[in-house]
């Protein structure tokens, strides 16, 4: 069940307050969107550090927190080195960072605290054979992964 719709006699700003609240706490939350199409989740408090903020579509609830958290929390450690085109493994995942082309129509709480200037970074994972949604070969198990910008090719060194 989400905030809203267990505390319905709350206000939209009622909400940002708690949310500001997790960031004082912990450094960032994750505000996760229930869809029947294609859930997604987003942090909301790197942008406080100078850092973007992270996004994840088509992952279920468990799953996004825990890959949001653990690099939201690399980033913090790290000083952010993360960037577009960046590649990320973790234990069982590949991710691969695409710079998401319009925040604004995605983060609404992230937009409601800080303004129209928050960047952000998909966190896009690739599938159990390591191929990433631009492959023709991709296989999400039945789930469709928008990617929500454009991809940074990075050439060969």
């Amino acid at each position: 069940m989400c905030w809203h719709c267990d505390h319905p006699e709350a206000t939209r700003s009622d909400y940002l307050d708690v949310v500001r609240g997790l960031i004082l706490k912990n450094g960032w939350a994750v505000q996760y969107v229930e869809s029947e199409r294609t859930p997604f989740a987003y942090t909301i408090g790197l942008h406080e550090c100078g850092l973007p903020e992270l996004l994840i579509t088509a992952v279920d609830k468990r799953r996004t927190l825990l890959v949001l958290n653990t690099v939201a929390n690399y980033c913090i450690k790290h000083d952010g080195p993360v960037s577009a085109g960046d590649v990320m493994s973790l234990p069982d995942q590949q991710l691969e960072f695409v710079e998401v082309s319009q925040p604004d129509a995605h983060m609404g709480m992230a937009i409601g605290i800080y303004g129209r200037d928050v960047r952000a970074l998909q966190l896009v994972w690739a599938d159990e054979q390591n191929r990433w949604p631009w492959s023709a070969e991709f296989n999400p198990g039945g789930v469709r992964q928008p990617v929500l910008g454009e991809r940074v090719t990075r050439c060969p060194h």
